[in-house]
């Protein structure tokens, strides 16, 4: 019998215990890939959320302004015509040119009125020549009344004589004020500074002067500083009266509150006006009142006639939640919002809506919370209940990637 020794015995069990070590170890390896195998192919038979981009709404201290379409008036507007009748002589402007108070525009011919003024100076030489008679006879009946040569018939008739010259010069004085402030009135000046219009009547044509129905010559406005006219309604007369009332913001009629105007081919409110006027009663038949803001109108572009936008400050300052137009939905009379439920799933918000701020976004009035996460684009991939995986960012960058869009 061959005889085995310990040595051998030893080795043989070191070669069988790495040989099960092996084994142990390829199944570890080979378990662990059927795993992940599965764990791989449950993963992509599993839906994946449609990825979208979720914000905060903007949460801030604002002052709300409100809108309304008016007109441009001219701060004054003159018809000029003339005070006294006649042909006129000459034109002294171009038409639509700026003139200044004081200026001649027509010129009637003075002929007539020269004479007139000739008369009336001739007619005051008589009766001043009068007076001094009638002051001569009653200065000698005066020193004989003490003696008693003159009768007291004599004396109050040459007495009455003097008063009666008096009032005949008086008269004549009138009459040649009279005639020489018509001779001034043949030239018929500026009466404001302003662009004035065009001649309506030429050289050579008869005019009407001096009544309510004489000839029209021009018209003259005023167009530095410039008024613009709008309305609003009883409501907006409330609201405005009560935060008066309340301290939070200045009444118009009484405080040069800040108004913002822009023309019909601007993007932007970048006229500064001031309020100065407010009406006195509501119009029964619109239900609206007249304000008016003042624009000192420096460069002249603004014209009366032209229409415009303004921006009138309508609260105090308070705190506001804003979002973008481009994210609320309609269904029937009702606005909502989609957020960002607590399990990646997509929930609606209903919203109160207010105006459109200056800084273009949205304010809400009531709905939302500045914790609320909204989602902002694929709105017409998602819908209540659907998962989605969210991409977070700040609301500015998702204005700024809208605006880029609607520019494509």
């Amino acid at each position: 019998m061959k005889t085995i020794s310990l040595k051998t015995v030893k080795f043989h069990a070191r070669v069988y215990v790495i040989f099960a070590m092996m084994l142990g170890v390829m199944a570890i390896v080979i378990f662990s890939a059927f795993e992940k195998k599965e764990e791989k192919e449950i993963a992509q038979n599993e839906p994946q959320g449609l990825p979208v981009e979720v914000a905060r709404p903007v949460f801030e201290k604002i002052t709300e302004w409100d809108e309304y379409t008016g007109r441009f008036e001219a701060s004054n507007r003159v018809e000029v015509r003339a005070r006294v009748s006649g042909y006129i002589d000459k034109v002294s402007f171009k038409d639509g040119q700026s003139v200044n108070k004081g200026d001649i525009l027509f010129t009637i011919d003075q002929r007539p009125f020269k004479i007139a003024l000739n008369q009336a100076r001739a007619s005051y030489g008589q009766a001043q020549a009068r007076l001094t008679i009638a002051q001569d006879n009653y200065d000698r009946v005066q020193s004989l009344r003490e003696s008693g040569a003159v009768s007291a018939e004599e004396y109050d008739s040459r007495k009455q004589a003097l008063a009666g010259a008096k009032a005949s010069l008086q008269l004549a004085q009138a009459s040649v004020d009279d005639a020489r402030l018509n001779l001034e009135f043949t030239n018929v000046k500026a009466p404001i500074s302003g662009r004035i219009s065009r001649d309506m009547v030429n050289e050579g044509n008869l005019i009407d002067g001096g009544s309510s129905n004489s000839t029209l010559l021009t018209t003259i406005v005023a167009t530095s500083p410039i008024h613009f006219y709008f309305r609003g309604s009883e409501s907006d007369y409330l609201k405005y009266s009560r935060l008066a009332k309340n301290g939070e913001r200045g009444s118009s009629r009484s405080t040069a509150n800040p108004v913002l105007l822009k023309l019909q081919d601007e993007e932007e409110y970048v006229h500064e006006a001031y309020m100065d006027f407010v009406d006195n009663e509501i119009d029964r038949s619109t239900g609206t009142i007249e304000g008016r803001a003042t624009l000192e109108n420096e460069d002249g572009l603004i014209e009366p006639g032209m229409f415009g936008k303004a921006r009138l400050l309508g609260s105090a300052e308070h705190d506001a939640i804003m979002i973008p137009d481009e994210i609320i939905g309609t269904n029937q009379s009702v606005r909502f919002v989609y957020v960002l439920g607590e399990d990646k799933t997509v929930t609606t918000k209903n919203i109160e809506l207010g105006p459109l701020h200056t800084n273009g976004l949205r304010i809400v009035r009531n709905g939302l919370s500045p914790e609320d996460l909204l989602i902002t684009n694929n709105i017409q991939k998602i819908r209540p209940g659907v998962a989605v995986s969210p991409i977070q960012k700040s609301l500015t960058e998702t204005e700024e990637a809208l605006a880029v869009a609607s520019a494509e």
